[in-house]
This record gives structure tokens, C-alpha cells and sequence, in this order.
């Protein structure tokens, strides 16, 4: 049979999404693109905002036109929040929740059985564990390949315990739940096998991983991490690993990452010198309200922790416009710490209310158009920002891993440690090809079209 999957959202959904597809061939089943003709969809669903959950209903419909005769799977975070939403709408056969989707198999098998035995569904099947009953990391068994021939996701972490006020992620994910060490470190060694030169460390809060009551390291790595602990854990163990490759995280927060352990995670050779470290907003008024536990003062000494020791250390963030009760100094503020950081590259969000949330219950709701406007303005500001962090790198070396090849500029292009997009000319296209899939030198020479130009740093020159 033929089955085809659409993802939403985060990197946490795209790994997710990864595994299934893994187990279904497994299984025997035809993997297909999502925009052809299947016997199953599979809709691994986004809520952030409410524009993603406009997005998952739009993408559910349109996978059942493409084949009405179908199986419709509607599974994640949407799925978790509002089940019985997602189930009403016309042609889904199963709504699948977070901690339930290691089991779609066998769910999509016992839908497949009626639908060929011609005997009555009796509706939507619905698979939904209570956010209360999440408390188990869901394995979902060693992943082995990736879309991306550079770049492999691992999900170390699932859930959060921070309910920021504007956030419906927590109540979607459940409390905080780390993998297993051993699963994390044997997966890092399958992909390093493969020759993925870069592992993406990811969760839903990947920065509280392992910091859930029941978790524990393993007796056999109980040594090599003495005075080693959260997510400083599993980079060591991946650090450690033989082969050259390097390790990036993916969003962490300043809720968890102080100045300390900033630092001792700058020790990690194979970590590369970018984080995305979540602002949401540059006044601390604002900060308070959306019950984020740090302030101005506490994220840019985290900054200047992590510049002393590389001035061009890459830095990217979300910030959150038009929150309950911004007023435009508020606004100022977050466009002054845009400026004060030099961020790389900022995500711009206007506010969405979500039902089930503090925040939704805030009365001085920011009107659409403000948060269009101050949207625009602060998505100037950042590229602004990017610009002058750009102009600063000429004359800076840098390892790059080699993505893509350019037949018609004669140009190899992949990023830099610290997230920067660089360009390198080649002699031909046999030395471009050579040149994918590898870390190399590169001295930047200059800015260039999105990113920099740089020159390659060949062995004894």
C-alpha cells in the first residue's frame, strides 16, 4: 500500500515524522510524495498559533481530495489540543495524539482491515492520552536516514514545564520527558556511520534535557560524567564520539541556559558556535507578563559570555510582537536588544491568542494592525542587524559543511559553525562535487547574496 506524509511545524515534528516513515517500510508499505496519489495520509499536525491550526485543517482536506477513497491520518499537536475538532472534519478516520503515534501502525493496519472486510467504521478513531498520562519518553526506535544528506535531526527531549503565558505547547506536549542516553548516543553513532556530518540535538525544550525527576545517565556512563549534567550530558557523551562531524542545538531557552552553563558548553570542539536563543520580547514588563523567568540583563549576559570567547559566535532568536499590553516603549525595547545582541537572524511573530492559555485572558489585546505594522518594522530591524554582523566577518576563518553545488556560477555553498550561508568558487564541477557532504576551512573574503563569499583553505597552503 501507499502511504504519504505531511508535516507542520517544528524540527521535533520533522524527526517524528522521519520515524514513521521508517516503520511503515519496515512494514512493506510504498513511502509517496504527499502531493500524489495514496492509499494512507498522514498529517502530523502544527498548533503553535493559530495560523498553523488553520494550516492543519487546510492540508487535512487536502490530502482527502487527492483520493477521497483514502485512509486520513491526523496526528500531533493539533491532534493532542483539539481532537474532537480535527475528528469532525470531513474524512478523517483517525486522529492519533502525542505518545500514540509509535502505535499509528497498528492503527492505520486495523482501519485497513475494515476498510478491505467492508464492515462498518462506527466513525473517527481516536487515540488521545491526557496530558497528565504523557510521562514517558515515546521511543520510537533508531532512525537511519534523512532527507538532507549533511544534516540528521536526533529528538533528545519531549514536553515542557515552563507555560510561558502565551504558550499552548505545554498542554500539547505534556511535561518534560529526555531520552534514554544509550538510544540518544546510538543513534549519533548510525548517523556518523552514514556520513551525515551534522547532528541536530532537538526537543521540544531541548535545553531541560535531563532535567525530569526519573532520569537518569546509565551505569555505563556514570563515570565519564561525574559534575556533568542537563543538556551539558548528551553533548558530552555525542562530543566524545570518534569521526568528524559536529553537533548543533537546536532552540534552547535563557530560561534554563544561564551564564554558566554557557560557558561550559563553549568546551565542546565538535559544538558548533550557534545557538538559537529564544528573546520573545526586549522589555522586561512585557517578559514578566508572559511569565518568562529572565530579564534583559540575564540574556545579555549570556551574549557577552558566549561573544568573549568568539566575537562572531552565531546567535538567532524569536521574538513575540503585539503581546497583551505592549505599548511602543515595550516595542523599543525589543527593537534595542535586537541592535545590542547583533542577531544573525531574528523570527518575527505577531502575538496569536490561544484558548487555554493566561494570556488569552489579557485584556489589553494589541489590535491587528499594530502588530502588522510593528511586525514589518522589527523584520527591518533584524535583517539591519544581520547585515552589520555580516559586514564584520571579512578576514575571519571559518569550517563550512558543503550542501549544494551551482553548475552555473561554479560555486559550492553550505554553512558555517556559527550559521552563516558561504560561497566558495571551484575550478569545475568534479572539484564542487568532491567538496559535498565536507567540513572545510574557509577564509570569508566578502559579503555575498544571502551570506558571505569565502575562499577555501586548502591543505598546505
Amino acid at each position: 500500500m501507499k502511504i504519504a506524509f505531511y508535516t507542520l511545524g517544528c524540527k521535533v515534528n520533522q524527526y517524528e515524522t522521519q520515524a514513521l516513515k521508517e516503520s511503515f517500510l519496515r512494514r512493506g508499505f510504498e513511502v509517496v510524495d504527499e502531493h500524489g496519489l495514496a492509499d494512507i495520509y498522514v498529517v502530523n499536525t502544527c498548533t503553535v498559533t493559530g495560523l498553523a491550526d488553520r494550516k492543519s485543517r487546510q492540508y487535512i482536506r487536502r490530502m482527502k481530495k487527492q483520493n477521497p477513497e483514502s485512509i486520513v491520518a491526523v496526528i500531533g499537536c493539533y491532534a493532542q489540543v483539539n481532537p474532537e475538532e480535527a475528528a469532525a472534519i470531513i474524512g478523517v478516520d483517525l486522529v492519533v495524539g502525542n505518545n500514540e503515534k509509535k502505535a499509528l501502525p497498528e492503527y492505520i493496519d486495523e482501519l485497513v482491515e475494515k476498510k478491505q472486510g467492508k464492515r462498518e467504521e462506527g466513525g473517527t478513531s481516536m487515540h488521545i492520552l491526557p496530558r497528565e498520562e504523557l510521562l514517558e519518553y515515546e521511543e520510537s526506535g533508531i532512525i537511519t536516514s534523512m532527507e538532507s544528506r549533511t544534516r540528521a535531526y536526533i529528538k533528545i527531549q519531549d514536553g515542557c514545564n515552563q507555560f510561558c503565558s502565551y504558550c499552548i505547547i505545554p498542554y500539547a506536549r505534556g511535561p518534560i520527558r529526555s531520552r534514554a542516553c544509550r538510544d540518544a548516543v546510538k543513534e549519533a553513532e548510525s548517523l556518523i556511520k552514514q556520513g551525515f556530518k551534522e547532528l541536530v540535538l532537538t526537543g521540544i525544550n531541548t535545553a531541560l534535557y535531563g532535567m525530569d525527576k526519573n532520569f537518569r545517565v546509565g551505569e555505563e556512563y556514570e563515570d565519564e560524567l561525574e559534575d556533568v549534567y542537563g543538556i551539558e550530558v548528551i553533548v558530552k557523551l555525542i562530543n566524545d564520539l570518534p569521526g568528524d562531524f559536529r553537533i548543533r542545538l537546536s532552540s534552547l531557552e535563557p530560561t534554563v541556559i544561564n551564564p554558566m552553563l554557557a560557558k561550559r558548553l563553549l568546551k565542546y570542539d565538535k559544538l558548533c558556535h550557534h545557538l538559537h536563543l529564544s528573546l520573545q520580547s526586549g522589555s522586561d514588563r512585557i517578559l514578566k507578563s508572559m511569565n518568562r523567568h529572565y530579564n534583559r540583563a540575564g540574556y545579555l549576559e549570556i551574549v557577552k559570555v558566549l561573544r568573549e570567547a568568539d566575537p562572531h559566535y552565531g546567535l538567532t532568536t524569536d521574538v513575540i510582537v503585539g503581546f497583551p499590553g505592549e505599548s511602543p516603549e515595550d516595542f523599543r525595547d525589543s527593537i534595542d536588544m535586537i541592535h545590542r545582541v547583533g542577531f544573525l537572524k531574528a523570527h518575527v511573530f505577531p502575538y496569536s491568542k490561544r484558548q487555554g492559555t493566561q494570556a488569552a485572558n489579557l485584556t489589553e489585546q494589541v489590535d491587528p494592525q499594530t502588530k502588522k505594522a510593528r511586525s514589518a518594522e522589527l523584520i527591518r530591524e533584524s535583517e539591519d542587524s544581520a547585515s552589520d554582523f555580516l559586514r564584520g566577518t571579512p578576514g575571519t576563518s571559518r569550517r563550512v559543511l558543503f550542501e549544494e553545488y551551482d553548475e552555473e556560477s561554479s560555486t559550492v555553498s553550505g554553512y558555517s559553525d556559527n550559521y552563516i550561508k558561504v560561497y566558495s568558487q571551484v575550478s569545475d564541477e568534479k572539484q564542487g562535487q568532491e567538496l559535498l557532504n565536507t567540513l572545510q576551512e574557509v577564509m570569508i573574503t566578502e559579503v555575498y547574496s544571502d551570506g558571505v563569499k569565502g575562499k577555501l583553505t586548502m591543505k598546505g597552503e
